[in-house]
C-alpha cells in the first residue's frame, strides 16, 4: 500500500473520549504520551478497524522531544540527534515533535470513505488549511513541498519568506490509515535545527505563537474538530 510523508502505556489515566455524529471517535491525551506507545497503540487500533472489532479515531497529543524518520529519511537530513531518533513506517523524511506541538493520529477506514490515497492525503492538507483559517492564519500547500506553509511578507529587517507550520505523513494499511498530522501551536522552534524538516532546505519552520496566535491547546483542538468534520464529514 502506498505511503506519503510528513515531514505509555502510561498515557495519561483517562484520557478524556469525545464522539462525533458520524461516530469517529475523539480521543485527546493531557500529558506527552512516548512514541513507542503511541505507534502501539495507534497500530493496535487500526488492526481492530481493519479486522471489524472497533471504529474509527483521532487521537490528539503530544510527544516529548523527538526526531521521527520516515521511509524515505536520508541520514544527512539528520543534522545532530539532540533528542532519540525513531524510525517509522510512515511515508516522508525526518520531522520533529515535542511539546507544544499537535499531532493528530487519523486511524480512518478508507473503505468505507474514498479508497483513493491521493485524494486522502490532499483532504489532509485541507483540514489543517480549514484548522488554520479558524485561528487567523493562512496556510498554503506549495508544490513540490510536503505540508502546509505560511508567507511571511517583508519588513524591515527581513525579506519575504515562506515557513512551514504543519506536517503530514501517512501509512496506509489494509485501507486503513495510520500517522496524520503535526501543527506547530507553540514548540520551541530551535528544536527543529537538529534536522532538515521534511527534507526541505532554505525554508522556516513557524508556529500560531511566532506568528503571534495566542491560541490554547483546546483552542486548537476545537479547531481541529471542527475542519475535520467539515472536510471529512
Amino acid at each position: 500500500m502506498p505511503e506519503h510523508g510528513f515531514g505509555k502505556l502510561n498515557l495519561d489515566a483517562a484520557p478524556s473520549i469525545l464522539k462525533a455524529q458520524n461516530q469517529v471517535e475523539w480521543r485527546i491525551s493531557d500529558h506527552p504520551v512516548a512514541y513507542p506507545d503511541a505507534l502501539a497503540q495507534m497500530e493496535a487500533r487500526a488492526t481492530a478497524i481493519a479486522e471489524g472489532t472497533a471504529g474509527e479515531q483521532i487521537w490528539l497529543l503530544e510527544h516529548p522531544p523527538i526526531y521521527t524518520a520516515g521511509t524515505s529519511a536520508t541520514d544527512a537530513d539528520l543534522i545532530e540527534a539532540r533528542f532519540p531518533v525513531f524510525r517509522t513506517g510512515r511515508g516522508g523524511q525526518f520531522t520533529y515533535h515535542g511539546p507544544g506541538q499537535r499531532v493528530a493520529y487519523a486511524m480512518l477506514d478508507l473503505r468505507t470513505r474514498k479508497p483513493d490515497v491521493r485524494a486522502y492525503v490532499h483532504d489532509l492538507e485541507q483540514w489543517l488549511i480549514e484548522t488554520l483559517a479558524q485561528l487567523g492564519v493562512k496556510g498554503e500547500r506549495r508544490a513540490g513541498r510536503v505540508g502546509i506553509w505560511v508567507h511571511r511578507g517583508p519588513s524591515s529587517t527581513s525579506n519575504a519568506r515562506e515557513d512551514k507550520i504543519a506536517a503530514l505523513g501517512v501509512r496506509i494499511r489494509r485501507w486503513v490509515t495510520l500517522h496524520g498530522v503535526a501543527l506547530n501551536v507553540a514548540p520551541d522552534l530551535s528544536h527543529f535545527d537538529g534536522i532538515v524538516p521534511c527534507g526541505i532546505r532554505g525554508h522556516g519552520v513557524t508556529s500560531l505563537a511566532d506568528l503571534g496566535i495566542r491560541a490554547t491547546m483546546a483552542d486548537v483542538d476545537m479547531a481541529l474538530k471542527r475542519g475535520f468534520q467539515k472536510i471529512f464529514g
